[in-house]
């Protein structure tokens, strides 16, 4: 297919009729109440699609731990760790503390850990 083609098939619409015009104006809307919101949400589900940043909030709902800590579980560096431990916080996702020089981090969100469990259930459930 030569090259001005594809493009042209890429920026049309569908050229069959649509059958139900209400549904199809009824999605439009519903989706476009939720237009502003979507490239946020997209944002959460980037930083949540990493399998570092996912054990280190299943590590802590085990409970409080300190920076070194959960660099050993992680099997990382200091500094890859706290990065990781970085953009969970910016999100509120994590609560610190310090004590000396030491660094503690712990869960803020339980209804983010619900969802991962839950996430979690349909996965095993999925796989079998």
């Amino acid at each position: 297919m030569p090259k001005s083609s594809r493009n042209v098939i890429k920026t049309e619409t569908c050229a069959i009729p649509c059958f139900d015009h209400d549904k199809v104006n009824k999605v439009r809307k519903a989706l476009s109440k939720e237009a502003k919101r979507l490239p946020e949400l997209a944002d959460f589900y980037k930083l949540l699609g990493n399998t570092t940043r996912l054990k280190i909030l299943l590590a802590l709902a085990q409970g409080e731990l300190c920076v070194c800590d959960i660099a050993h579980v992680l099997e990382l560096s200091m500094a890859a760790t706290s990065h990781q431990l970085k953009l969970l916080r910016d999100q509120g996702w994590l609560g610190m503390r310090n004590d000396g020089k030491m660094v503690y981090y712990r869960l803020n969100s339980e209804e983010l850990l619900e969802a991962l469990k839950g996430d979690l259930k349909i996965l095993e459930a999925r796989l079998g």
